[in-house]
């Protein structure tokens, strides 16, 4: 698993400011009577609980309610109330770094997504938990400092969003949620050092609907056929190998691509890269050569914020991926 590597510094540092931005998730729940996960947990109560780590590290700390979310109901909306707030932060210059608290539901995307459309250099780091705040073995504390920590580097400056969870640094761009309840929950298909888009201004994409698609075998076409009715803008693909589909479903894509409607093909392998390489009437290599974009290592999820934004933006997708 490859990441990004940054130098913590040791010795006596200026102080620095850092704002912790609330989501809810994991990190900030505690288990009701039932035992059910519940969002109890503010900033302060985060904050409070690594204070005694932070001590003479010259880094002070203040958070940002946000929201309580539950990252699987994350919409275009909330993404851009999230990526609002960072460029609002970033407003005061006092401000050295974020780091956002969120939930590892769907942290990957909101990750890219401010990666892609904050044009600043100081950090932003996710993070989360996979035990909740009240936990024997809670995680959050521990990635909370240590994301904060990385916050205040001047390393990690200029090198775009990162996510800081289980005691790994790892780029926004790529990363993907590879284990359901271990600590070390995040990898990447990414390079070391994956380069990076060019900053889109900002845009809205909340009235950007984008559709995942999953091309199993045999899929049939009325899956793209539905999605188009109820109003997809653009789809990506959930392919089989290196971007393969069905016959069937391979026709129907080829029937969107003619409607100038933008079409990603990715894959369910965990992985490489998608670059088609097979022929037929499914082969990727021929949807490729119909106009179909491959999403090189990134996976459906963080394919379908990029195309969103690409749409919204009306940059041709190729140059976000």
């Amino acid at each position: 698993m490859s990441g990004v590597k940054v130098t913590y510094m040791t010795n006596a540092v200026p102080s620095r400011h850092i704002v912790v931005v609330t989501t809810g998730g994991t990190i900030a729940c505690t288990a009701d009577e039932q035992g059910a996960l519940v969002p109890t947990k503010t900033g302060d109560d985060l904050i409070e609980a690594i204070t005694p780590q932070l001590e003479g590290s010259g880094i002070s700390l203040s958070w940002h309610p946000l929201t309580q979310l539950d990252s699987s109901s994350l919409t275009m909306k909330d993404l851009d109330l999230i990526v609002g707030c960072i460029r609002e932060v970033f407003e005061d210059e006092s401000v050295d770094g974020i780091v956002v608290t969120h939930g590892t539901d769907s942290m990957e995307e909101s990750a890219l997504a401010v990666d892609t459309l904050i044009d600043d250099p100081r950090p932003v780091i996710f993070t989360g938990a996979q035990h909740p705040f009240d936990d024997p073995d809670t995680d959050g504390p521990q990635n909370l400092f240590e994301a904060v920590m990385t916050a205040g580097e001047p390393s990690a400056r200029g090198i775009g969003t990162l996510i800081v969870f289980g005691h790994a640094v790892i780029p926004a761009r790529g990363a993907l949620k590879f284990h359901t309840s271990d600590e070390l929950a995040f990898g990447t298909n990414a390079p070391e050092e994956p380069e990076r888009a060019d900053p889109v201004p900002p845009v809205t994409l909340a009235d950007t609907r984008v559709d995942v698609l999953y091309a199993y075998p045999g899929a049939p076409r009325d899956l793209i056929d539905n999605a188009l009715a109820s109003g997809s803008q653009g789809i990506v693909v959930e392919a089989m190998g290196n971007g393969n589909v069905g016959t069937e479903f391979a026709e129907g894509l080829g029937d969107v691509l003619e409607k100038g409607i933008p079409v990603v093909i990715s894959t369910r392998v965990p992985r490489g890269d998608v670059s088609g390489t097979y022929g037929g009437v499914g082969g990727g290599k021929t949807l490729l050569d119909k106009g179909a974009l491959g999403s090189k290592y990134f996976r459906a999820g963080q394919s379908r914020i990029l195309l969103a934004i690409a749409i919204a933006s009306g940059r041709h997708p190729a140059t976000l991926f």
